[in-house]
């Protein structure tokens, strides 16, 4: 597990402001470090997943939560919460047309501070 410390001065070395707010709202509440050892890591070990993967991972009812980016391909065939950094514009639209609730992982600590019914897909 990573220290506060070292997840700080992850966060000073990234030039995306809303990153840098995420990771330091993981590093204030202790149910989400693991979120925000995920998060800091380089921009090319960042994880990005397809929603036919997240669709293939995910059971219906789960909220679940990916620490990168949202992509477009594919479909969600089961009723989830999708948390993530942030979502391309093409999966954004497919989900608000599947009527899938979804939100960034900041918004998320705000809603759920203690992380309960959360998984996290790698």
């Amino acid at each position: 597990m990573i220290s506060k410390t070292k997840l700080s001065q992850r966060a000073k070395g990234k030039g995306n402001g809303e990153l840098v707010e995420t990771i330091i709202a993981c590093r204030k509440n202790e149910k989400w470090l693991e979120v925000g050892k995920l998060i800091s890591v380089s921009r090319r070990r960042r994880i990005s997943l397809n929603l036919d993967e997240i669709d293939r991972e995910s059971k219906a009812g789960e909220i679940v939560v990916v620490p990168g980016k949202v992509l477009s391909q594919g479909e969600l065939t089961k009723k989830i919460k999708l948390v993530a950094l942030n979502f391309s514009n093409t999966s954004e639209e497919k989900l608000k047309k599947a009527k899938t609730d979804y939100s960034t992982i900041k918004d998320e600590i705000k809603k759920n501070p203690d992380a309960k019914g959360l998984r996290i897909l790698r």
